[in-house]
């Protein structure tokens, strides 16, 4: 192939002709990456902004976690649950101590790790809360992402995601997000839980109002309901924190984790709370021949290691201060609004001004790496390993964009 031709135009050819089209992905064709920095097919680099919506918390090729996947891929990587492999205790307990949880239920992607929840809070509604059989129900938020099966699409909002995919789950309850008012007349005595995001993503970064959480986290505790908390976005470091509930004190019931606890190397999910809630499941009653494999486990431990010295979450604090005062100095310059916690941000673009679509294509001309969502709203979600420098230069990439 003579040099000066580029290999993009092709490679992205070739993945829309085989592919389902259900992504529509920036024209961007990746070969290789490193901490914070991608480069394509055609050797052009991208700083990572997006960092695999939180699967790349430590960056790219983490070396710690690259090297525990080498050093398990040459000894063993499946067993199945019909055995237990030497990975396995050491990550359940060390998640469990990292939760301040009991127990740990392994599974593979996100949307796993929330169909478990939801199994586990149904059969502890009827086993142990006493709720009529085939009775239990679970409140929900309106702009909620939880994953795209079936049951979990069934109380999304969102239309594409759920249209044309029914007949529906019953046994979920909408309430507005952010709303204690609502979410409390929602619960009844059939109630077995209630399923939030503590910052909800895929809406856009949106942080619910100073005290919510909290009030999620009594009301439960009053009317004897599961709080459960999908932290597989904002969990693991991304906010600053270990979890983003516990920027308010707040401890859930049962953790939902998930994209970082595999170091961007391998799918690992994962349900963790006390043994009063996850013992109500008995052998055949739930698993994953994947779920909890050695090669998973492998990695995740170290994942859990490199949380466990706070480094990390020290990072995404100090570093997310830098971002917020970075873009807050953009409204008003294009941006109508910015919402930060930690090293995540959501932007809203003026809409007279470009889609969110628009400025990610822009950003990406100018080898900046973001995602758009909901119209004229973009996500910034750097890996954790970004340096003051590569933050400062995705925000002017930015400035420079908002103001072509």
């Amino acid at each position: 192939m003579v040099d000066d031709i580029l290999r993009t135009p092709g490679a992205v050819r070739d993945a829309e002709r085989w592919t389902a089209h259900n992504y529509h992905p920036l024209p961007v064709v990746i070969s290789s990456a490193e901490g914070a920095w991608l480069t394509d097919v055609d050797g052009k680099r991208y700083l990572d902004c997006l960092a695999g919506y939180s699967a790349l918390n430590f960056g790219h090729r983490h070396p710690q976690l690259i090297a525990a996947a080498h050093a398990q891929l040459d000894r063993l990587t499946l067993t199945s649950r019909a055995f237990i492999h030497d990975q396995f205790a050491d990550f359940c307990r060390e998640l469990a101590e990292l939760c301040g949880k009991d127990l740990v239920l392994p599974m593979n992607t996100g949307a796993e790790a929330v169909e478990t929840g939801i199994k586990v809070a149904r059969k502890w509604g009827y086993q142990v809360k006493g709720v009529p059989a085939g009775q239990a129900n679970i409140v929900v938020a309106e702009g909620n992402f939880h994953g795209r099966t079936t049951t979990i699409v069934s109380f999304s909002t969102d239309e594409d995601a759920r249209a044309d995919f029914g007949p529906y789950t019953p046994g979920f309850t909408v309430v507005p997000y952010g709303d204690l008012g609502a979410l409390t007349a929602a619960i009844d005595e059939n109630t077995v839980a209630v399923l939030l995001e503590p910052i909800q993503g895929e809406q856009g970064v949106v942080v619910p109002p100073e005290g919510y959480l909290p009030g999620v986290r009594q009301v439960c505790t009053d009317r004897d309901v599961l709080f459960i908390a999908d932290e597989i976005q904002s969990g693991l470091g991304r906010t600053g924190k270990t979890f983003a509930c516990d920027h308010e004190g707040v401890v859930p019931d049962m953790y939902l984790l998930g994209k970082a606890l595999g170091g961007g190397i391998i799918p690992v999910s994962a349900v963790a709370a006390n043994a009063d809630v996850l013992g109500v499941l008995k052998p055949g009653q739930h698993g994953s021949t994947f779920g909890g494999n050695p090669l998973a486990c492998a990695v995740a431990i170290e994942v859990v290691r490199l949380l466990a010295t706070g480094e990390f979450q020290r990072r995404s604090a100090e570093l997310g201060e830098r971002l917020r005062t970075g873009l807050e100095g953009l409204v008003g310059k294009g941006l109508v609004g910015v919402r930060v916690r930690g090293l995540w941000a959501g932007l809203d673009i003026d809409p007279a001004l470009m889609s969110g679509r628009e400025a990610c294509e822009r950003l990406a001309a100018r080898g900046v790496l973001a995602k758009d969502t909901h119209g004229s709203t973009i996500r910034l979600a750097p890996p954790l390993v970004i340096t003051k420098e590569e933050i400062d230069l995705a925000v002017t990439t930015l400035a420079e964009v908002l103001a072509a």
